[in-house]
């Protein structure tokens, strides 16, 4: 009889499927590496969604190395393309797309003494029209560089929730095209679509509590992973599961950085250094996020 109860608990454990370990590679802009609301490099919504992974025994690896602050969808495209990313994307399974929202912000000028919104319509038009097409090449890149990996693109929340009332709804239909955009270039191509703007709302100064910045604090960043958790079915986090805050400086940032440089300067051989990433003074430090 025992022999008989080791078989069937045997045959069971061979039948149960075993926990993916997820290589998980961060795409993206500042949102993807985790910028504070002071300036600041700290964990992000991409650190949360490795953290409940890791919770769950499923994380092998987890990179944000390839996210960086100020990039525009065709900057994401390029740093997909380059061999630096290459090995890193060759294995990666899980793969999340933060990008579009400085191809538009950049546009907007906002007084936060007065509140008072401007921009021109025909440039956000242009500028959305090349998210459309920067956000198509990138997953179809990633499904030639990235063959194992499932490809999430992470929408974007309202920014703006110390303006005025009455200029919130033009920036509004501005977030809700953008948001459209990346949703069905995602569905297009084969990749899934995750909504955040509805865990925002539009007066969601809980989350983004500096005026002068449009970078969401921790608790934000949380709801942007509970976004992603939610649609995978995982329980999502709270407060009390969050890390204690360990902000980096840009002066550390390039430290880490150079570090990095050097080792995969190593090991790559005689590929080419990416271009943009070799800092040259502040506003270089400024791009340059998420050096794990």
């Amino acid at each position: 009889m025992r022999r008989i109860i080791v078989c069937i608990l045997g045959c069971l454990l061979l039948a149960m499927p075993a926990q993916a370990a997820e290589r998980y590679v961060a795409l993206g802009d500042s949102l993807a590496a985790g910028q504070t609301s002071n300036r600041m490099i700290d964990a992000g919504y991409t650190d949360f969604i490795a953290l409940r992974l890791a919770s769950r025994g499923e994380l092998a690896h987890f990179s944000k190395e390839l996210a960086f602050s100020g990039f525009t969808t065709e900057q994401v495209l390029e740093r997909v393309q380059e061999p630096f990313a290459q090995p890193l994307l060759q294995q990666a399974t899980l793969i999340t797309i933060s990008a579009g929202a400085n191809d538009l912000l950049r546009l907007v000028n906002v007084n936060a003494q007065t509140g008072d919104v401007t921009f021109d319509q025909l440039t956000a038009d242009f500028a959305l029209n090349n998210v459309r097409q920067n956000i198509a090449k990138t997953i179809a890149e990633l499904r030639v560089r990235a063959p194992k990996a499932d490809v999430f693109v992470i929408g974007y929340y309202f920014p703006y929730p110390h303006v005025h009332d009455a200029q919130k709804e033009g920036l509004a239909v501005q977030l809700q095209t953008l948001n459209t955009i990346l949703q069905q270039q995602a569905e297009a191509h084969g990749a899934t679509f995750i909504d955040v703007a509805s865990r925002y709302g539009m007066d969601a100064t809980n989350y983004l509590p500096n005026a002068t910045d449009v970078h969401p604090n921790f608790e934000g960043y949380m709801a942007m992973a509970n976004a992603f958790l939610a649609h995978e079915q995982m329980r999502e986090l709270t407060v009390a599961q969050l890390p204690t805050p360990k902000p980096l400086t840009f002066e550390q940032v390039l430290q880490q950085l150079q570090q990095t440089q050097q080792q995969q300067e190593q090991q790559l051989a005689a590929a080419p250094i990416e271009s943009y990433v070799v800092p040259h003074g502040f506003r270089a430090l400024e791009r340059l996020y998420a050096v794990r």
